[in-house]
């Protein structure tokens, strides 16, 4: 348990550090419902390993406040009640010392019962080493979770401050540049296996390891770039009905929409140049880039527009397992594979269980990692997910095409 125990204090080390460029203001505001504010968050992942772990294995188990047990539930229907997600924002107590306390509370008995796992009855040792670790792929999680919602709070705030120093471009060749070129690379028709298989950690929703047919077909070497993106709404890509999903549609218009989320233009007198919203702040639209934060409608209707599709899940598994690293560490790439169980699908017992499986409806697949992936958290068979709507993640698109 020593290596687990390191990993534990690394991980939650981590999490404190993505919250350091923060103000006490800072971690407590929630821009929008799907956003969470970083209290919440440092709250929450504490609340896992209290609740599913302290709980359960630490010997005259005392809760750090009994309040939280419901402050900082998020959905687990079977632990108890939960404060609507909504409201986050409102918990203007606990403050942040509070919570930081909690943290440093739960973090000393985890370390505690981790040193003493020798005591835990053997037929409950490997329990306790699978819940450590699915509370630490949780808080990675909720890592990237913290970035997302951090980045689009800060955006709402007419100063666009940044959260960490500038890292300003100052090349216009930097800006200008373009991508490099598409290669198609080409996959023939055949039985392929996706999902989980061997050694090494894995969320239930990536099992069980099964056969699928794919047709013959080709992906895009690389994600759409920015300027590629751009090409589309200079082409009127929000303005045509024909390009988008019958839904997605209605949800441009109502939201009148013209652009990814964190673009806009500069609208200075002889400057009319576009600009993004980064964790470094407001800086120049870098066209060769990979566009980031899209919806699952815009990524849909960009591949229409560019007369290719988005990927299957599998199709992409397929390639990213032929092809490799090309595949993470940029944008989340959607697929066009509505979020469902695989054949033969079993969610874990008790509340745990209702960590993936009941969240298999109205969603679609994204797939690789992004630039805000903790590290050693991404792998081949994860399967994020999200609603169509959703574009507040490093979210982005890889083409695909029918046929060789």
């Amino acid at each position: 348990m020593r290596k687990l125990a390191r990993l534990f204090s690394t991980v939650r080390d981590e999490t404190v550090r993505l919250v350091q460029p923060l103000s006490d203001e800072d971690c407590c505001v929630q821009s929008m419902p799907d956003a969470s504010p970083a209290k919440w968050h440092l709250a929450h992942t504490t609340w896992f390993f209290e609740t599913f772990i302290l709980e359960r294995f630490e010997p005259d188990f005392q809760p750090f406040h009994p309040a939280f047990r419901v402050l900082f539930n998020s959905y687990y229907e079977g632990v108890g009640e939960q404060h609507p997600r909504a409201q986050r924002g409102l918990i203007t107590r606990p403050s942040l010392a509070e919570v930081q306390a909690y943290r440093q509370n739960v973090d000393q008995r985890m370390q505690h019962l981790l040193a003493q796992s020798s005591a835990v009855d053997d037929s409950a040792v490997g329990e306790l080493y699978a819940l450590v670790e699915l509370g630490l792929q949780h808080e990675q999680q909720h890592q990237e979770l913290l970035l997302t919602d951090i980045k689009h709070l800060l955006s709402m705030n007419p100063l666009k401050p940044p959260y960490l120093a500038s890292n300003a471009i100052s090349d216009a060749s930097e800006i200008g540049g373009a991508a490099a070129a598409v290669r198609w690379q080409q996959f023939d028709a055949g039985v392929i296996e996706i999902g989980h298989a061997g050694p090494g950690f894995f969320f239930d929703n990536e099992t069980p390891r099964h056969r699928q047919f794919v047709e013959p077909f080709s992906m895009a070497s690389r994600l759409v770039s920015n300027g590629e993106y751009l090409a589309f709404i200079e082409d009127g890509g929000y303005r045509n009905p024909l390009l988008w999903l019958s839904a997605g549609w209605d949800w441009v218009t109502q939201q009148k929409l013209t652009q990814p989320l964190y673009w806009q233009k500069a609208h200075a007198q002889f400057d009319s140049s576009w600009r993004e919203f980064t964790l470094h702040g407001l800086q120049p639209l870098v066209l060769h880039e990979a566009v980031t934060h899209l919806s699952y409608f815009e990524a849909e209707a960009y591949a229409r527009w560019a007369q290719a599709r988005l990927p299957t899940e599998a199709e992409w598994e397929c390639a990213a397992a032929t092809l490799g690293q090309d595949y993470f560490g940029v944008a989340w790439q959607w697929t066009s594979s509505s979020y469902a169980p695989y054949p033969g699908y079993l969610a874990l017992p008790g509340a745990v269980g209702e960590y993936n499986g009941k969240f298999m409806v109205n969603q679609y697949v994204l797939r690789g990692s992004s630039s805000a992936t903790p590290g050693g958290h991404a792998r081949l068979t994860y399967r994020n997910f999200f609603p169509a709507t959703a574009r507040w993640q490093f979210s982005g698109v890889r083409l695909a095409r029918s046929g060789g």
